[in-house]
């Protein structure tokens, strides 16, 4: 797959892999009700396996199709206003993760089999969230080589 580049990210998806930069809204400016432009945050979606059309933010609609060796990232931005939090604060790019950052529990909603890792940062002054399911807990160590070598290939301008 080419190189996807839109609202300042960039990702280059593994071949067999599918991947969408999108924002929830079709313009991604709204006006707030006191005439204020603000930017809806954009969201990148990546996997190993088909991402169906519709999907929640964390995946929702998706990660239940995930089989063992199923892979899926989420990249969300924040609302810029939060990037002074403490949830932010001091947190730059957390990759490359290890199999141990990934945990059952750690999963929005639990799916058996499945495994989780999610962390706030800052890039380029911009508030993150990744959120990565693994279909496996069992092989994380094999999943995790593949969601590093897809996050290695992510730009945030």
């Amino acid at each position: 797959m080419a190189t996807l580049n839109a609202h300042g990210l960039a990702v280059t998806p593994p071949a067999g892999w599918d991947a969408e930069i999108f924002t929830r809204d079709r313009d991604p400016r709204i006006l707030t009700p006191q005439g204020i432009e603000e930017v809806v945050p954009p969201i990148a979606h990546i996997a190993n396996f088909g991402l169906p059309p519709v999907r929640g933010d964390f995946g929702g609609g998706a990660v239940e199709l995930m089989e063992s060796g199923a892979v899926f990232i989420a990249l969300l931005e924040h609302d810029a206003s939060e990037a002074g939090t403490a949830l932010f604060q001091g947190k730059g790019i957390p990759w490359p993760l290890s199999p141990d950052d990934f945990d059952p529990n750690n999963l929005q909603r639990g799916i058996g089999g499945q495994a989780g890792c999610q962390r706030f940062f800052l890039a380029q002054g911009r508030p993150f969230c990744l959120y990565v399911v693994i279909g496996s807990y069992r092989l994380r160590t094999t999943l995790v080589r593949q969601v590093n070598a897809v996050l290695a290939g992510i730009t945030i301008a």
